[in-house]
């Protein structure tokens, strides 16, 4: 396929990991069984998105617990961090950090390992940002640990995942910036943004050229439980900061856009030559599949604003970013995807591609 086309990441997990998750939880299986259902899951996402002729795959994040928390196991952190507000009303908290020094107790490699071995197809990798791990912090301090010495060892932790991931042969990275959006929200002064983008980027110029033509980050305005955290707030806004960040690869929600062509004409101009722009096309706040020919016609729209060999196309965000979230059927989304594989391939031939 001439116009590349990728998942973002998260695929809902089935019900039985999600019935393995709380007999875990309740001590009702050990590790090792829990690991079994993981496996299964893992290969049977693996196989599925393979059969939508997505020329890329992923792990579908099926034993993380979620896109943003995933380094967290084993971490001494207490449930009552910063809060996350969804249009709808609910919320998602993140933990707080108790104590330093701050390192992992999850890499992402290990979830790309067990993907390579089952994977035919390149496999992509997505990692949490350190701008989104930095709210782990808590406002009034950690006895004898700084904020700057946190940021240090939260900048090498995230080096190390990425790192370690390209070293393992993934196909691309991406940095999960999720929560950039939000952040205008929350601070419309901008500073909380530039103080992300500056974070991100501490990271990402640590790598080579060639390193970040693979490495890419994604922003939306949230998606969890059929609502998003920050759709109202004006896209454009985010966008010139957020082409600031050392990427090769941007990955833009743009298919629940009100004016996408307005926006488009922004990534354009803020953009640079050596960075492509993924197009999203399927929305999966969305319940209705969108056909092959309407993400043909969304490709065709962002062709007629983005050079054809910068030009890609994804989902608006991943399915379930968040383990337990059941409002998107796996059905559903592999129905999406396989229309976005479709409609992309059926787009690059009408531009003679």
């Amino acid at each position: 396929m001439s116009i590349p086309t990728e998942p973002i990441g998260s695929i809902p997990r089935p019900r039985y990991v999600l019935d393995g998750l709380q007999d875990f939880a309740a001590g009702r299986i050990d590790q090792s069984g829990l690991d079994r259902l993981l496996d299964q899951a893992l290969s049977e996402t693996i196989a599925r998105l393979e059969a939508t002729g997505s020329p890329v795959v992923v792990d579908g994040d099926q034993a993380k617990p979620s896109a943003l928390t995933y380094p967290l196991k084993g971490v001494n952190v207490a449930p009552d961090g910063v809060i996350i507000p969804f249009a709808d009303g609910h919320t998602r908290q993140l933990p707080r950090l108790t104590s330093g020094p701050f390192r992992y107790g999850v890499h992402a490699v290990s979830y790309l390992a067990k993907a390579m071995k089952i994977a035919s197809r390149p496999v992509k990798q997505s990692v949490v940002a350190p701008s989104a791990l930095s709210l782990l912090y808590p406002v009034d301090g950690i006895s004898g640990y700084s904020r700057e010495a946190f940021l240090k060892n939260l900048a090498d932790e995230v080096e190390t995942d990425i790192r370690r991931c390209l070293e393992a042969g993934a196909a691309s990275m991406q940095m999960d910036c999720s929560l950039t959006r939000l952040t205008l929200k929350l601070d419309p002064s901008k500073d909380v943004l530039r103080d992300f983008v500056a974070l991100d980027n501490e990271v990402l110029g640590r790598f080579s050229a060639a390193d970040r033509a693979r490495i890419g980050v994604h922003t939306c305005p949230g998606a969890d439980q059929g609502s998003a955290h920050s759709l109202d707030v004006d896209y454009t806004e985010l966008l010139p900061d957020l082409f600031r960040m050392k990427a090769g690869n941007f990955y833009l929600q743009m298919a629940s856009e009100p004016d996408p062509g307005r926006v488009l004409k922004v990534a354009r101009d803020c953009s640079t030559e050596d960075q492509r722009i993924f197009v999203g096309v399927t929305d999966p706040l969305d319940p209705r599949v969108e056909t092959a020919e309407e993400v043909c016609d969304r490709v065709l729209e962002a062709a007629t604003y983005l050079p054809l060999q910068r030009l890609g196309t994804c989902d608006d965000t991943g399915f379930a970013p968040w383990a337990d979230d059941t409002s998107t059927s796996r059905d559903l989304a592999f129905a999406k995807i396989e229309a976005r594989v479709r409609g992309t391939r059926m787009a690059a031939e009408k531009l003679g591609l």
